[in-house]
């Protein structure tokens, strides 16, 4: 429960109105997915490697909240829910929409709640309804123009239409941020602050567009990605609220790797903040998986460029029952699923095995949105 100066946030001692994006793990209406397709992002049997990923996704999702999925056809429709069998027969809600890629954490809906506060006699009354935010998609400072398309994926959705709609000419993904609901931010100065993103606004402009339309009140700016990550610098791949103030942080001991200092430097930015009521941060050290490697020969597991792939255990998605991890057969899964059992005991932990999906530049949390009930 939010505390008292918290809730101050949304009502000063008298009424007013705001929206807010609570934090992931309060209770999701759905959880929004794309069924993947894109044979570039995925070429050969890895695109059935990812199908196969989705379905676990979706059978440790489906019991506690339903899930809307972005097909592109009515066909493809029928195979995910034969696919599913029972899993699916009841909280499965088939959306047909055209789609480039599965990244709907970066170009789909960002949902907030309306919090309506009012002090009377002393008692807080709260109602609430779900409203989204539609901000420019423009494929990580476009780097693909094929992906920047899915900018108007959203106005395709006809069930968002029953929802209240800000547009917000401002180019932000979903995937830059982490909130913890009562008003503090977590993002890094690699991506927001990136020329590619929203060139010439300031420091505080970028702050103010996101506070007004979030309603977030206090940030905490980290410095950069990991290695290999093409969207710059994602906090959703390094840096996670699991908390009001509890904070989970990936760490890389291994001074060689060039994640060692980046994520140093982020641990220590941690250490010296504070929250929205200026409350201490409780911090959480997650491994990483280091550089993937060739079950066969040990070789790199490399993008089709060459670049390292951006695996991290920070990318996992919170669910009304579930959490969904990614591992990647590396000898730091076992660590880093036993660090979030401890963390969501209330929650069954999933472990999936997501070395095809990484391939694709991204993880579970990045292919995941959630909807607040």
């Amino acid at each position: 429960m939010p505390t008292k100066t918290s809730l101050e946030l949304f009502q000063n001692n008298r009424k007013t109105l705001c929206y807010r994006m609570p934090a992931e793990w309060e209770r999701h209406e759905a959880t929004w997915l794309t069924w993947p397709t894109n044979a570039v992002t995925w070429p050969g049997k890895m695109l059935k490697e990812v199908e196969d990923i989705y379905l676990q996704m979706m059978r440790a999702l489906l019991p506690g909240e339903n899930v809307n999925l972005l097909v592109p056809d009515a066909k493809t429709g029928r195979k995910v829910s034969s696919l599913l069998g029972k899993a699916g027969s009841k909280n499965l809600i088939l959306h047909q929409v055209e789609t480039v890629d599965v990244w709907i954490r970066d170009y789909g809906p960002i949902f907030v709640r309306r919090q309506r506060t009012e002090d009377r006699e002393k008692k807080t009354n709260l109602s609430s309804e779900i409203a989204f935010c539609k901000f420019t998609f423009n494929a990580w400072g476009g780097k693909y123009k094929d992906l920047a398309r899915d900018n108007a994926v959203v106005d395709r959705i006809r069930a968002l239409r029953s929802y209240k709609r800000f547009d917000v000419p401002f180019i932000f993904e979903g995937g830059s941020i982490d909130v913890n609901g009562l008003g503090t931010c977590l993002t890094t100065e690699q991506c927001l602050l990136n020329s590619n993103r929203n060139p010439g606004l300031t420091k505080k402009r970028i702050e103010t567009n996101i506070k007004k339309n979030l309603g977030v009140k206090k940030f905490i700016w980290l410095k950069d990605g990991i290695e290999g990550d093409d969207t710059d610098g994602h906090v959703d791949d390094i840096t996670r609220f699991v908390g009001p103030r509890t904070i989970l942080t990936a760490v890389e001991p291994d001074t060689h790797d060039k994640n060692h200092s980046r994520l140093e430097e982020n641990l220590e930015l941690l250490k010296r903040s504070t929250d929205q009521d200026g409350k201490k941060f409780t911090l959480i050290e997650l491994p990483m998986p280091g550089r993937l490697l060739d079950e066969a020969g040990g070789r790199p597991l490399d993008d089709v460029r060459g670049r390292r792939l951006p695996a991290s255990y920070a990318n996992f998605y919170i669910g009304n029952h579930s959490v969904l991890v990614p591992v990647y057969g590396h000898r730091n899964d076992r660590a880093a699923v036993r660090t979030l059992r401890k963390v969501f005991k209330d929650r069954k932990v999933v472990p999936i095995e997501c070395a095809p999906l990484v391939h694709g530049l991204g993880s579970i949390h990045c292919v995941t949105q959630q909807q607040p009930a």
